[in-house]
């Protein structure tokens, strides 16, 4: 794709974002992603489109930006419990530096969470996350209505890795991993098109 960023400051109104929609669409281009802050009646409305740019200078102030995928990249994310998440998120950020001085853009996401709820919650809401390209599951006890959402986070086309935990998750994901600074390393490799490993081939071992 042919990704443009602007960011268009505008008087916050209703229609506003209809009225963008609308001269990406003139303009012959797709809307790929679009975020809005509002402060103060004031809009911040961060466009990424695919195609021509578009005319929207009577709308409001206008700048050219890098996409989000040029920044950030491919967005690696962990969920769990604090001392766990800490150590893959070891891994994965220095594996990351290590492909990211070779020129991609990959970045690491982390919450600590406790809960069945909040953590399934969690996982479910990763297949709504712009970039995420895997998630990693790191915890002692995993099971039950969160092994069910990574069920469904895997359908939607996003990887998942899991600490080896007692509960149902780790039957659940693609790919089990005792040591979690190396289950980051490998959540990184798997993502990096500089590496050469391919998930699929170790698809339901346990390491």
């Amino acid at each position: 794709m042919d990704l443009k960023a602007l960011r268009v400051v505008a008087t916050d109104r209703p229609g506003l974002l209809r009225d963008l929609s609308a001269r990406v669409a003139d303009a012959g281009s797709n809307l790929t992603w679009v975020a809005v802050e509002v402060h103060g009646g004031v809009a911040r409305v961060h466009v990424e489109i695919d195609g021509p740019v578009p005319d929207f200078a009577d709308l409001g102030e206008v700048t050219q930006v890098p996409s989000s995928n040029a920044v950030w990249g491919k967005r690696v994310i962990v969920v769990g419990g604090g001392a766990q998440v800490a150590q893959v998120a070891m891994g994965a950020i220095s594996e990351a530096d290590r492909h990211n001085l070779r020129g991609e853009r990959i970045s690491v996401d982390t919450i600590p969470l406790v809960g069945e709820g909040g953590i399934a919650e969690a996982v479910r809401a990763v297949a709504r996350l712009p970039r995420a390209s895997i998630l990693v599951l790191a915890g002692a006890i995993m099971g039950g209505e969160i092994a069910v959402a990574v069920r469904e986070l895997r359908a939607a086309g996003v990887p998942v890795i899991s600490l080896n935990m007692v509960g149902s998750v780790p039957e659940a994901a693609d790919l089990v991993v005792t040591d979690p600074v190396q289950a980051g390393v490998m959540a990184v490799m798997a993502v990096a098109e500089t590496a050469k490993f391919d998930l699929a081939r170790v698809r339901g071992r346990r390491y």
